[in-house]
């Protein structure tokens, strides 16, 4: 009899106190788990799944124990979903972290378009009152002359992937020496820096295949050195092995 009461008493006290040992851990680890998400966040599925693992059943019931570790899957999954949310988040965080250095360290003005000029007093304005760090790339082109819609379309690209670049455009015929660039001679390219001119390429499609793109421009301007290094280059090679990882 008195065994018996010691038991009961033994019972009623396991019930309320913190077990030991590591099962006894795992178990009182579940059932703060519970305790402690937000009963309005958590489906009532996975509510009844951690209150059903936080009360194993009899270690000697086979069937008891198939479902207890059917548990334990669900809930390593859930750990390890839960694990790869944070890692998800940790790169992003990284990430931005890698593109707010890249502007804190990259001096000078940005741009990412490109400019239409209108007049020839603007054009020299551009030239002459621009920072001296900053290189500029002027189309002179005019509607109907072969070549002159794809350096346009070069230049929106490239203008995006070289913002400390300031790409231009002016009609031959807005410049105020219209006379100078005739059809023959565009699309003509001009490159300044510091207000002296750097460059000049007349007739640009001279210098590239019947089609040519953003990439078949970029590649011609980088033989000459006209272009800086790509800021954007270290931030994709990152992300590459991001996303490799």
């Amino acid at each position: 009899m008195e065994e018996a009461k010691n038991q009961s008493l033994e019972e009623d006290f396991e019930g309320q106190a913190t077990h030991t040992g590591p099962k006894g851990v795992i178990n009182d680890w579940r059932k703060f788990k519970l305790e402690s998400e937000d009963s309005d966040s958590v489906p009532p599925s996975k509510k009844e799944i951690l209150r059903q693992m936080s009360s194993p059943q009899n270690r000697d019931d086979k069937d008891s124990k198939e479902r207890f570790s059917r548990k334990m899957s669900i809930q390593e999954y859930e750990l390890i979903h839960r694990d790869k949310e944070d890692e998800n988040c940790l790169r992003k965080y990284r990430r931005q972290c890698m593109q707010d250095m890249h502007q804190k360290l990259s001096f000078g003005p940005r741009y990412g378009f490109v400019y239409e000029l209108e007049t020839g007093e603007q054009f020299l304005e551009t030239i002459e009152k621009e920072q001296k760090i900053t290189t500029i790339v002027v189309h002179i082109y005019e509607d109907g002359v072969k070549g002159c819609d794809a350096l346009n379309s070069s230049f929106t690209c490239l203008a995006a992937e070289y913002p400390m670049v300031k790409f231009c455009k002016i009609k031959a015929s807005n410049t105020g020496a219209g006379d100078r660039f005739s059809s023959d001679v565009l699309p003509t390219l001009l490159i300044y820096k510091g207000g002296e001119l750097l460059s000049n390429f007349i007739s640009g499609t001279e210098q590239f295949a019947e089609e040519f793109f953003a990439g078949d421009v970029e590649s011609f301007l980088n033989e000459y050195g006209l272009l800086p290094e790509r800021e954007i280059h270290a931030l994709d090679q990152t992300n590459m092995e991001e996303d490799t990882e």
